[in-house]
């Protein structure tokens, strides 16, 4: 008996010790991976290509026609069927509310086109080519700045937003306020195969690839050095392009924060079962027990399944129906924005959003004929290229900050995050709001951004 005890103890250490080694293997961070700076996205072989550098004013005027088009296709017979009994949105977007917004979009909304074409062009609008696309920004610089410290900032979106998302923050971003020291010279771009920027036409052109292309339009501007900040898409975009470019990035903000790393999924894991290890009993509503986070996340990613394994399937779907692309993106402004809103029969959409502000994200969607590509960043980002990059385990060196809103689909603890922002200054959390701050709470996130940028005394 007491040799079986040794012997056991002598298994369990020697299992403890490969798990620690294992551990300490899975926790070491790798050099950036070298991507082509120049690489051609474009159509054809890019053999004869030469880029033009010139950065233009972008005029997003839409055609008459195409809104001409548009209200006849909302003038035919809707054909759905009526919601089950009792059910609000926990089956997808209500049919019954449907026919409201349907008949807002077309009696209201588009006989006033000329007024919210009009807001959208508020700020300064450009293009230019990089590496092969053309690629569409807004500009906003700040004026009467005596005082205050510039810091040129690029702020990034993702799917379903667009920059729409930032039409209320920038201008907090650009006036100079008597509270904060640092005012803000925004650069904020539509991703490639988003809004106005064209769409690869080769594979592999993932979130770190476009972080190459956002690189290097900050650099075109004249920015060498710069603050990022993102949420979705951007702030993976964002976290990429602090990893690979450590010399440019000043700082790096996001409301999305994440790292998929197998030492952060292995904490995930942990913490459902230790929390007071992870994190403070206060904030324990900000993160599900495994089994309900799981339940969740299968019950709101089926959209992501889809997008990634067959974009070009849905993308046509949508393409063809305005009143299905309208359904499949303000659907995901519902149940992003908080998750109880499925149980509301208008889920929630006009809680904290206008219809008309969610209305101008559909446009910039239908009106740039961008809902397939833009889906197409999902099967690219899941593919083996990307995964072979690794970038989870490349760290991001500059100072850090993370703010959590609680409606957000999910989130990551400190210690999860640190493993790759090894300079994180900056960590907050907010009992209000889901996924889309800027649009949401356009104050609540401006005053935790200048927070954070105070810490980081840039």
């Amino acid at each position: 008996m007491g040799v079986m005890v040794r012997i056991l103890i002598v298994a369990a250490s020697l299992g403890v010790a490969a798990l620690v080694q294992n551990y300490r293997l899975m926790k070491q961070h790798i050099p950036p991976p070298k991507l082509d700076t120049k690489e051609y996205w474009g159509p054809g072989n890019g053999a004869d290509y030469k880029e033009n550098v010139a950065v233009k004013p972008f005029d997003i005027s839409v055609k008459p026609e195409i809104i001409q088009d548009l209200m006849s296709q909302l003038d035919r017979p809707l054909k759905l069927h009526e919601p089950l009994e009792g059910v609000a949105f926990e089956y997808g977007f209500n049919s019954n509310y449907l026919q409201k917004v349907i008949k807002y979009w077309r009696n209201d909304y588009l006989p006033k086109w000329s007024e919210r074409e009009s807001f959208l062009k508020k700020f300064n609008h450009f293009q230019t080519e990089i590496q092969g696309l053309k690629i569409h920004f807004m500009h906003i610089k700040p004026k009467n700045t005596q005082g205050k410290k510039v810091l040129p900032l690029l702020l990034l979106h993702g799917w379903p937003g667009s920059v729409r998302e930032f039409y209320d923050i920038i201008p907090l971003l650009t006036t100079p306020s008597e509270k904060h020291d640092y005012v803000y010279e925004v650069v904020s771009p539509s991703l490639p195969g988003y809004g106005w920027s064209q769409a690869s036409s080769k594979k592999g052109h993932g979130a770190a690839q476009m972080a190459v292309i956002m690189h290097n339009l900050m650099v075109r501007l004249g920015h060498n050095k710069f603050v990022i900040q993102g949420g979705d898409w951007g702030s993976m975009v964002g976290s990429h392009l602090a990893a690979l470019f450590p010399e440019s990035a000043l700082a790096y903000h996001s409301n999305m924060c994440s790292n998929s790393s197998p030492v952060s999924v292995l904490k995930m894991v942990f913490h459902s079962f230790i929390p007071s290890l992870f994190y403070e009993k206060q904030h324990a509503k900000f993160f599900k027990p495994i089994g309900e986070l799981f339940a969740h996340i299968m019950a709101e990613s089926g959209y992501m399944h889809l997008q990634a394994t067959k974009p070009d399937t849905i993308g046509t779907v949508l393409t063809h129906s305005p009143v299905g692309l309208a359904t499949y993106l303000l659907e995901k402004f519902s149940v992003f924005t908080d998750g109880e809103f499925k149980h509301l029969a208008d889920g929630g959409l006009t809680k904290r959003f206008t219809l008309d502000s969610l209305l101008d994200n559909v446009m910039i969607y239908y009106v740039t004929n961008s809902i397939t590509t833009s889906q197409r960043l999902y099967a690219e980002q899941f593919s083996k290229s990307q995964m072979e990059l690794q970038m989870d385990l490349v760290a991001v060196t500059a100072p850090s900050g993370c703010a959590r809103f609680l409606h957000d689909l999910a989130h990551s603890t400190d210690s999860q995050l640190k493993d790759k922002f090894v300079n994180m200054i900056h960590s907050t959390y907010y009992e209000d709001g889901g996924h889309f701050a800027a649009m949401e709470q356009p104050k609540v996130l401006y005053q935790d951004f200048q927070e954070f940028v105070k810490k980081a005394n840039l």
